[in-house]
């Protein structure tokens, strides 16, 4: 079955980076958009940054822009997210999702807690 595994979330101070991994297996990767979505107590899921199949293009939501990178590795089934000069309201609960290219299939990742605080 598909498992979508995401690791490194952690606590971190204001100012601080974390590097999210999420680790795709059961699907095959390449076909697949690559996102993460967010969501803080209280709040709706939000998508926080997109890579297409082939990583040539990504978009990210405008809290996040010039702070946090996605990337991906199509030969490790897996996809990155750098964050940094992070602040207290990037707390949430970061999930991965994987999107078929060509296709209406989408699956999520359990999530890994994310808090900025001093």
């Amino acid at each position: 079955q598909v498992q979508l595994v995401e690791s490194g979330g952690g606590l971190v101070q204001p100012g601080g980076s974390l590097r999210l991994s999420c680790t795709a297996s059961g699907l095959p990767f390449r076909r697949y958009a690559m996102s993460w979505y967010r969501q803080a107590p209280g709040t709706e899921r939000e998508m926080v940054a997109v890579i297409t199949s082939g990583g040539g293009s990504t978009n990210y939501a405008d809290s996040v822009k010039g702070r946090f990178i996605i990337s991906r590795d199509n030969g490790k089934n897996t996809v990155y997210m750098q964050m940094n000069s992070l602040r207290p309201e990037d707390t949430a609960v970061y999930y991965c999702n994987a999107q078929g290219a060509l296709s209406s299939l989408n699956y999520w990742g359990q999530g890994t807690q994310v808090t900025v605080s001093s």
